[in-house]
């Protein structure tokens, strides 16, 4: 990273909530508790979170991660991801007598739920995700035969479902909101007897960091969103920001800060994904300060969170 300082003075505007997530947050400790009461190796299915740093960090502790439930040693202990996984994933770890910690996030768990109930009433069920995210691999697992996903407003035009008056919508949790309310209004004109879930799908820290980066991109130049690529709700952030006309990166680490993006840039706003860990955010504000001459720093606090999820019985302190 060129520290070529440039002469002028920069205003940091910190996006506040920003970064880890309780669903994150619970899925990162249950695999730190499960190595302190168990010692190493455990097994964890898929990445807990989608974060290099965060999988680096409990590699070195002695977590194994697998994409195939099958890699895992007959009889170890295991640890599903954050994301969820199918019904056909978890009869294996029976077979393979794995003795398993889910750390699915609950709100994860919920779209599963309302996935098992679509499909007890017979009902085509339209999953709004990317095809390819781990979550929607594993909601749709819940009910292979009735499950349709939909990632964009074009195959919304394209969907053929058995009965019309039976279908009903549930959604990925770390999507755009914008976006979402878009094919969500396509689907209710495509079949206007279409069920919603009684509570929206999308997770209260994907909203809320979502409404930040919209406030954040109304006093700044530049945004930028520390979080990795493969992580959806980083790059929906990445999006949301830049929809609303605003200049903006996703970057990894202060590794990556680019003193050819500032020119004629005030005023930088910093956000994080839900599973990228502050201080990887807090080394990019410092790698911000090395470049500039003279910088002030700030936070832009749009709401309060104080959601917590219960960790597993067996990993709670007595």
């Amino acid at each position: 990273m060129d520290l070529k300082k440039p002469s002028e003075t920069i205003e940091l505007v910190l996006a506040s909530p920003r970064g880890f997530c309780a669903g994150v947050d619970r899925a990162i400790t249950i695999v730190e508790k499960a190595l302190q009461k168990y010692g190493s190796p455990i097994y964890v299915q898929h990445e807990i979170v989608h974060n290099k740093h965060v999988v680096q960090r409990l590699r070195e502790r002695g977590a194994i991660f697998v994409e195939n439930i099958n890699e895992i040693p007959l009889g170890s202990r295991a640890i599903y991801s954050a994301h969820g996984v199918s019904p056909v994933v978890r009869k294996i770890a029976e077979k393979r007598k794995l003795k398993v910690l889910d750390a699915t996030c609950p709100l994860v768990t919920k779209v599963h739920g309302e996935a098992q109930r679509y499909a007890q009433k017979d009902f085509t069920i339209i999953l709004i995700g990317h095809h390819k995210h781990v979550e929607v691999q594993g909601t749709v697992g819940e009910a292979p035969e009735r499950i349709i996903v939909v990632g964009n407003l074009g195959e919304v035009q394209k969907l053929v479902v058995q009965d019309e008056n039976k279908v009903g919508y549930i959604t990925q949790t770390t999507l755009s909101l914008d976006d979402t309310a878009e094919i969500i209004s396509a689907l209710k004109k495509r079949f206007p007897k279409i069920q919603s879930p009684a509570k929206n799908d999308i997770c209260y820290a994907t909203q809320n960091r979502q409404n930040a980066v919209k406030a954040l991109s109304k006093e700044v130049d530049l945004v930028i969103v520390v979080g990795a690529p493969n992580s959806s709700n980083s790059v929906r952030l990445l999006e949301v920001a830049k929809s609303t006309g605003v200049k903006a990166r996703r970057i990894e680490s202060e590794q990556e800060l680019n003193p050819n993006w500032f020119k004629g840039i005030k005023r930088i706003g910093v956000t994080a994904g839900a599973s990228a860990p502050e201080d990887i955010l807090q080394g990019v504000v410092s790698g911000l300060k090395k470049i500039f001459s003279s910088s002030q720093v700030r936070d832009l606090k749009i709401v309060q969170e104080n959601v917590t999820f219960a960790l597993p019985a067996v990993l709670r302190s007595d």
